[in-house]
């Protein structure tokens, strides 16, 4: 039998990978859902190739699920993995370089074949070289486990070899103290009118659990007890799932249909899958031919009373910027969601960047400022999509909201809100004139102004069509102040421009909070979007190591909080993490005269709490001051070494080029 001793731990992080067809996220799915329910709190991120099916057995084609557990409040899906499971050799080779030493290796042996191994460049059997003495390397032949649990069912070789992701997750699942009760459930549910792969799957993850129960192999099962998080009902939940939960609950809290029209684009789509399914809380989804069709449609139905919303990802915003500069013309709610991706153009599908905020901020022709909002982590989607709607629908403008890659697909639990207690939105309606008499404003009651403004938002009327005294005209020609009519003036335009952008400089955002305990830091770290988790973990850290360092995140990104700029004139230094070349920092250096520092990342992934603390450390230490002009530099030498360029012309661009030219001339 096995060992029944237990080990309490108060976190673990755990990352599964294999080849895109394994079934590695399905299989972390539903680790984090039987983590989720015995209480734990927890952070997901799944990484996975953008081929749908990656040439098998290679790097490129590995997908991985990485999740943190654990006994109290965490930030992040982790830096490193305690435990990776590694189907094959790609696998491993793809991922071996983040398990640190003494962390636990688990492989499916059955894959280790030459030909596995040649494909990705090992020539021999790596488990036993001495590179290896360093981790607790467990070899598994679950294929042949996993068909041998499976024999009794009538399926073939190599669909009951596909049920091995159930046999890594049994195990998973034995090794820290789980039920697979809540699995089995989840297996019935998907696969009940196959009862074939229904059964495989049970066996396949019981001989999983079962082999962790009985072998010698593993000398400890772990216990992580459930975290002490404030009390009520949770549930995890996605970054697209919590955003699209919100929208709906907008819609409900300003008395408004939902529609959304969108064009299916990774890694928004599942956006759209969630709000199809929502259709008896008066959500309707409208999958158009294209971006254009899928924003106008939705401007379409703002005109018509509804919350419009469109959702998308870099490359579908920059198809929708006319359209958006229509709804800022025409002064219409629109709710316009960018699940940010890598560019530029199709650029890095399933992979995660910030890269996308001055696009949203000026991506439009003419003086078109419109709101902008990010969420900063997955559960935080919902807050922020009700946000959303209330800016778009209090200041008739398009909102845009900046989500990630990383908050999409990351997951983490959700604490579910009282619903009756949401706050309601009031969606303001005008109504038609008196007929007889005059009007609130002296002038004739049968007069209506569709670009008459609330005093206090500068808000324009918002007329449904169709009701009668409210007619009026709509469309993108400039338009005269307070009729709507078409006017090309010069003092009139000036006006009106003039009088948009300050309807948004005066929406109602609440003040920058910071986090500084002592009181005595003269660092501040200023973050937006994913990279608030990062940060949070990165400044717990440095200051366990004695550092005084503050933090603050930034969810309004137009407009700024009001308070920002004497929240950064006292501190001496403000680091600003980003996960593109330095977009924030720049608006920020441009508008405040502070030490601003951009810390940035393009690779991808969502910075690890180990990265900034190393950046937090190193200012400290004094040696960050060079840091991005660096990056910069040596990129140019790798791309000058690899098309020819003579030394000496890298060493001279290197050395008198700004970080800025020096990037532009790599072009």
């Amino acid at each position: 039998m096995g060992n029944s001793s237990k080990t309490k731990l108060d976190k673990v992080v755990i990352r599964i990978a294999g080849d895109s067809g394994d079934g590695m996220q399905l299989a972390g799915d539903q680790f984090t859902s039987e983590a989720a329910a015995f209480g734990n709190d927890l952070a997901t991120q799944p990484n996975y190739p953008a081929e749908i099916r990656a040439p098998q057995g290679t790097i490129h084609g590995v997908s991985s699920f990485q999740i943190q557990i654990a006994d109290y409040d965490i930030l992040t899906a982790g830096d490193r993995p305690d435990v990776l499971v590694a189907m094959n050799p790609a696998a491993l080779k793809a991922n071996i370089e983040d398990l640190p030493s003494g962390g636990i290796l688990i492989v499916n042996s059955d894959e280790f074949t030459k030909r596995n191994l040649t494909k990705v460049g090992y020539e021999s059997n790596p488990l036993g070289s001495p590179a290896f003495e360093a981790f607790q390397v467990h070899e598994v032949a679950m294929s042949t486990l996993t068909i041998g649990a499976v024999e009794s069912v009538d399926l073939g070789k190599k669909d009951a070899e596909r049920c091995k992701n159930m046999f890594a997750l049994g195990l998973l699942t034995w090794m820290y103290g789980r039920t697979v009760d809540s699995i089995e459930n989840f297996l019935k549910d998907k696969f009940g009118k196959k009862p074939t792969i229904l059964e495989a799957n049970i066996l396949a993850l019981h001989a999983g659990w079962n082999y962790g129960e009985t072998t010698e192999a593993f000398a400890s099962e772990y216990e992580i007890a459930p975290a002490k998080l404030p009390e009520g009902r949770y549930r995890q939940v996605t970054g697209n799932t919590a955003m699209a939960y919100g929208l709906v609950t907008a819609g409900r809290s300003a008395d408004m249909p939902v529609f959304l029209g969108t064009y299916p684009i990774t890694p928004a789509s599942d956006i759209l899958h969630e709000l199809s399914k929502l259709k008896q809380f008066d959500v309707t989804t409208f999958q158009a031919e294209d971006e254009i069709a899928g924003v106008a449609a939705a401007l379409g139905a703002s005109y018509g009373g509804t919350l419009g919303v469109t959702s998308t990802s870099g490359p579908g915003l920059a198809l929708k910027s006319e359209a958006i500069g229509l709804a800022v013309m025409t002064e219409l709610p629109l709710v316009v969601i960018d699940v940010q991706r890598g560019g530029p153009s199709t650029g890095l599908p399933t992979k995660t960047e910030q890269s996308d905020l001055l696009q949203a901020l000026f991506g439009r022709n003419g003086e078109s400022p419109v709101a902008v909002i990010a969420p900063q982590s997955p559960a935080d989607c919902f807050e922020i999509a009700r946000e959303a709607a209330r800016i778009a629908v209090t200041y008739r403008t398009p909102v845009i909201v900046l989500s990630d890659g990383a908050i999409a697909n990351g997951s983490e639990p959700w604490l579910l809100p009282d619903v009756a207690a949401l706050p309601a939105i009031d969606k303001n309606f005008a109504t038609a004139p008196e007929a007889e008499g005059e009007g609130d404003d002296g002038k004739p009651a049968s007069e209506y102004l569709p670009y008459a403004r609330d005093p206090e938002t500068l808000a324009r009327d918002w007329a449904i069509p169709g009701e009668p005294g409210l007619e009026h005209r709509i469309g993108g020609l400039e338009k005269a102040n307070g009729t709507g009519n078409i006017s090309y003036t010069a003092d009139n335009h000036d006006l009106m421009t003039r009088t948009r952008a300050l309807k948004i400089a005066l929406i109602d955002v609440p003040d920058l909070e910071v986090d500084d305990p002592s009181g005595e830091a003269d660092v501040l770290v200023v973050g937006w979007g994913s990279s608030y988790g990062p940060i949070g973990e990165a400044v717990r850290r440095a200051r366990a190591n004695g550092h005084r360092v503050a933090r603050a995140h930034v969810r309004h990104l137009n407009p700024l909080p009001h308070n920002i700029g004497e929240v950064l004139e006292q501190y001496r230094r403000i680091l600003v993490p980003e996960m593109n070349l330095g977009q924030l920092a720049m608006l920020l250096k441009a508008r405040f005269p502070a030490d601003i520092q951009p810390i940035t990342k393009v690779h991808g992934m969502a910075f690890s709490a180990e990265e900034l603390q190393t950046a937090i450390e190193s200012e400290f230490a004094g040696r960050l001051a060079h840091t991005e002009h660096d990056k910069y530099r040596l990129a140019l030498d790798g791309v000058i070494t690899t098309t020819g360029e003579p030394a000496a012309r890298n060493r001279r661009i290197g050395h008198t080029a700004t970080g800025t030219t020096t990037a532009n001339r790599t072009r």
